[in-house]
């Protein structure tokens, strides 16, 4: 398939495209590098069934010639980049969506929205199926990703229902791996970048709020899946094993092999206390269910993480490094 990619040279777009491409399709991938890094796609740029287009979706999505799916990922995904950019979060859940549906009607193809566990808010349903309205302050501090992909969910239902547009909702819960930034505020990347730097492990709240943590090789096989099915969804895409942030924190110390304290800070204002998904619609639509566990996933973030930045002077090689490849 020659297949579109919004949002292709950010962490979770940039994977997908190398799926994509492993497998014989073709990518016309579409970023604006305001989240997304060049680096993530280097090595697609001279593949012949490779093409980027540096745009902003929210502003068109026009691309020429044939089109049989559009994988629509851009988005400002983590908390440091949606709240530094509020209303272009906003415009690209709203008015990217719609270009993005438009390009997918106009060339009678699928089109897959990459939504997120946000939609679910704090919830007060756990776990969480697809089913579950949600839990969400229109109007808080985390609103602008929340309700922005909220209403890019009801847009790509609407072109359903309306236009005859074959779609596809993911929800999309915590991922993790390389080509995350160090510094995006996630918890994962966050963690590994400062136990590799001898930094403090910094915990917000007393560590007890609980997420649940797919690698990303994982995640995009479902995305790929999403893609070849029929299916309309919303279906969760997450890994179902619950783990505090404190254990986290710990097992991140254990296996990296670093002496870095753990530090609490006041917990940010409506931070979800509990997020697992039910993925019982994903194995039964998609045949999809996570097979890295999380102990194999960080090894291999860990190790990405170490040949970008290192240890800090002294200290001893990440345990993680003993076994790249695990």
């Amino acid at each position: 398939m020659r297949i579109v990619v919004t949002g292709g040279a950010g962490f979770l777009g940039s994977h997908l495209c190398d799926a994509l491409v492993a497998r014989g399709d073709t990518v016309v991938c579409i970023d604006d590098l305001s989240s997304g890094c060049p680096d993530n796609i280097g090595h697609h740029l001279d593949h012949p069934r490779f093409t980027f287009q540096h745009a902003d979706v929210s502003l068109a999505c026009d691309v020429e010639g044939r089109v049989d799916a559009v994988a629509h990922l851009a988005s400002p995904a983590s908390p440091v980049d949606y709240q530094l950019r509020p209303l272009d979060t906003l415009a690209v859940g709203s008015r990217g969506t719609e270009h993005c549906l438009q390009l997918a009607r106009r060339h009678d193809a699928r089109f897959l929205l990459a939504s997120t566990s946000e939609v679910y808010g704090d919830p007060q349903v756990h776990p969480q199926t697809e089913a579950y309205w949600g839990n969400v302050n229109p109007i808080g501090p985390r609103s602008v990703y929340d309700e922005a992909k909220r209403f890019a969910e009801a847009l790509t239902a609407a072109y359903r229902r309306t236009c005859g547009v074959d779609t596809g909702i993911v929800r999309i819960f915590n991922t993790y791996g390389p080509r995350m930034r160090p510094q995006d505020g996630r918890v994962v990347s966050s963690f590994v970048a400062q136990a590799l730097r001898g930094e403090p492990l910094t915990i917000f709240g007393d560590g007890s709020q609980t997420r649940s943590f797919c690698y990303v090789d994982d995640l995009v096989r479902g995305l790929v899946a999403m893609l070849d099915a029929p299916e309309p969804g919303p279906v969760n895409l997450g890994n179902p094993e619950e783990r505090t942030v404190a254990e986290l924190a710990g097992l991140v110390l254990a296996m990296t092999g670093s002496a870095s304290p753990v530090v609490h800070l006041p917990l940010p204002v409506e931070d979800p206390t509990r997020r697992r998904p039910v993925i019982e619609l994903a194995r039964d639509r998609l045949g999809w269910a996570p097979q890295v566990t999380t102990e194999q996933g960080l090894a291999r973030t860990i190790a990405w993480f170490a040949t970008r930045s290192g240890p800090p002077a002294g200290s001893a090689a990440p345990a993680a490094l003993a076994a790249p490849g695990a």
